[in-house]
């Protein structure tokens, strides 16, 4: 009877113990279950924040075009949205003028490569310390033809070469991160360059306004990096009214400049967004095309 009655103990500690390990993992299932529901909506809201900072982006630059056809660093859109407070988070986002930069896709232009842009490209590369060679390198990922470009060009026959095997795209890039498929083409290449070039859908004039120094003195034939920097330097106490009035701001030691590559306005615009709600983060960053007064149009956007 003893034995019995003993084991009857053990048997209800054991069913007491199981419904309390039951019940402790039901609850901790729960909690999941509710964090998971909690997570989801946090993303949601964090998303239809950061889409308002894509709005507000678009808003901000078809006002400027309606007040001026200059752009320049010391207008509003120029200036980051501070940490924005919004229920339960907040909100954060910025404009970067694209055509500040050189456009990659300028080095074809007609379907053929363009010689004043290939040159452009090869001082910055300079300027860089990048060997100037990678300029032939991207004209031939981008032209049409399978004509390779001398020195430095790269075609089908190199890269069904290399491992993996792959062939040149033959078409503009849609950003800068393409040329990571290009031979030869390394990460530290890649990011040094990054800061000062883009990619955008059709070939576009720099502006003077908005470029750094690098840009500018790759532009400008005749212009040092110090010059450009001084340039540079001045612009913050007063920008370039239009290409004459740059024109006279010039060193006296620069030559003849090719005008139809320079511009005081701009059409393409980057504009990144981040989000916060609880532990939630979303980033978005989209490249807006703006046409005179019109509502920007999006060009392409990703989550970042």
């Amino acid at each position: 009877m003893k034995t019995q009655h003993g084991l009857a103990v053990i048997s209800a500690i054991l069913v007491v113990a199981l419904v309390a390990s039951a019940a402790s993992f039901m609850a901790w299932q729960q909690q999941l279950w509710v964090r998971q529901v909690e997570n989801l909506s946090e993303q949601a809201q964090s998303r239809a924040v950061v889409q308002a900072a894509m709005q507000w982006a678009r808003s901000i630059l078809a006002q400027d075009a309606r007040d001026n056809q200059v752009d320049h660093l010391g207008e509003g859109w120029a200036n980051a949205l501070a940490p924005l407070p919004v229920d339960g988070g907040e909100l954060t986002g910025r404009l970067v003028d694209q055509q500040g930069l050189f456009n990659l896709n300028n080095l074809v232009r007609s379907g053929g490569t363009s010689a004043a842009d290939i040159a452009v490209f090869r001082k910055l590369l300079g300027l860089l310390a990048l060997p100037p060679e990678l300029a032939a390198l991207v004209a031939d990922w981008i032209d049409p033809n399978a004509d390779v470009t001398y020195p430095g060009g790269a075609e089908d026959s190199d890269y069904l070469a290399l491992d993996p095997p792959r062939r040149a795209a033959n078409r503009p890039l849609t950003t800068v991160d393409g040329l990571a498929r290009l031979k030869n083409f390394n990460a530290d290449a890649l990011e040094r360059l990054r800061p000062f070039v883009t990619a955008l859908p059709q070939p576009t004039p720099v502006n003077v306004n908005t470029a750094p120094p690098e840009v500018l003195a790759a532009v400008i034939p005749d212009l040092t990096l110090d010059q450009a920097r001084e340039m540079v330097k001045a612009r913050e106490d007063r920008h370039f009214k239009d290409i004459a009035d740059f024109r006279a701001h010039l060193p006296k030691s620069v030559g003849q400049i090719n005008e139809a590559l320079l511009s005081v306005g701009s059409r393409y615009f980057l504009v990144s967004g981040h989000a916060r709600f609880g532990r939630a983060k979303v980033g978005l960053q989209a490249l807006l095309e703006r046409e005179s007064t019109a509502w920007p149009k999006l060009v392409w956007q990703k989550n970042i």
